[in-house]
């Protein structure tokens, strides 16, 4: 089993590339970044973790930004949107900036994707909520579509292009993997589709030595081999750990709260430790 970590950046913690250096060092597998463009102040739609919104939503950054700045730095980590939330984005662009990105680190990028869950932040992109997985779905697909073949064309109900020339391509074949987040009733079915990895957050997931079988037995009637599945959010404990492991799941994500330098790295150590321990 592998170990990552995961930190909503800010303009007040510890600095990504800072993060991902000590990260490496510590020999972690990646690392995690997430998105959200801005936080609507009318707060109508509820944060799905309970209570108030975290005050790092609201500061955020960029994670295409950050994770470049991340990959130019270090050597050997891998680097992932935790998510990148695909129906704010034109799909063109965001090829581009995929294949780009996964260029520049040398093939470590690992595309976390999702729909996101506030509805304001959304309809202010022009996308609809309840539309949000068709155009999610599509958008995927389309992007698939731009990175592997050297005229990409796509038509569906709400992504539409003629042939298009489109480089870089991505350095991974066909492109990076696609780690589909998520704890929804659909979720196993749109990582059967068009995902490569099942990432559900593990505080939010109920039922999941049961999903991770459904998901096996779906993969298989589709005709693929196993899914791998990363847990976000995973356990500071060794028992929490050694109960993912028996699950079979491949990779564990610590979550970090954002704070300065001094507050992070050690706990950064206590995680860093704990991987070994159970390596």
């Amino acid at each position: 089993m592998k170990f990552g970590v995961f930190m909503f950046v800010t303009d007040y913690s510890i600095g990504p590339v800072e993060l991902a250096k000590a990260a490496e060092e510590r020999g972690f597998d990646s690392v995690w970044v997430p998105e959200h463009t801005h936080i609507p102040t009318s707060r109508r739609t509820p944060w799905p973790g309970g209570g108030d919104l975290p005050e790092e939503y609201r500061h955020t950054m960029d994670p295409f930004v950050a994770l470049a700045a991340i990959a130019a730095a270090t050597r050997n980590i891998r680097i992932g949107t935790g998510i990148c939330l695909v129906p704010q984005h034109n799909p063109i662009c965001l090829a581009k900036r995929v294949a780009t990105l996964d260029l520049i680190s040398g093939g470590r990028f690992l595309f976390g994707v999702g729909a996101g869950w506030n509805e304001e932040e959304m309809e202010n992109h022009g996308v609809q909520p309840s539309h949000r997985w068709q155009i999610m779905r599509e958008s995927i697909l389309a992007m698939k579509a731009i990175w592997s073949q050297e005229e990409a064309s796509f038509h569906g109900k709400w992504i539409k292009f003629d042939p298009v020339w489109s480089w870089p391509k991505p350095v991974q074949k066909p492109h990076p993997p696609i780690v589909v987040g998520g704890n929804g009733t659909n979720v196993l079915k749109r990582v059967v589709e068009y995902g490569d990895v099942w990432m559900p957050i593990l505080g939010r997931e109920q039922r999941l030595e049961e999903r991770i079988k459904e998901l096996q037995v779906m993969a298989e009637r589709a005709g693929r081999g196993p899914i791998p599945v990363y847990i976000f959010g995973a356990p500071a404990r060794p028992e929490g750990l050694e109960q993912l492991a028996q699950l079979g799941v491949e990779k564990c994500i610590f979550w970090l709260r954002p704070g300065p330098a001094e507050e992070t790295l050690p706990y950064l150590d206590r995680c860093a430790e704990l991987a070994r321990q159970f390596s």
